[in-house]
């Protein structure tokens, strides 16, 4: 699998995942019906924890630096 996700949205995607995950739960959230939309946040946490992203792959773009040689 190549990678594509870049350094900082790797970072960015961990971030956005667990506070996605931290609203579903909700710890430090209220309830409101709609905290099950926070499980989303396992996609970006999936593909910054695999460094690859399926839509990346589909639309050719790479956000990792450029590659010598």
């Amino acid at each position: 699998m190549v990678r594509n996700v870049g350094t900082i949205d790797r970072s960015l995607r961990a971030i956005i995942g667990l506070v996605l995950i931290a609203y579903a739960i909700p710890l430090g959230f209220s309830q409101t019906g709609w905290n099950w939309v926070g499980w989303i946040g396992v996609v970006p946490l999936l593909t910054a924890f695999l460094g690859n992203c399926p839509a990346y792959s589909i639309l050719g773009i790479s956000t990792c630096g450029r590659k010598s040689g």
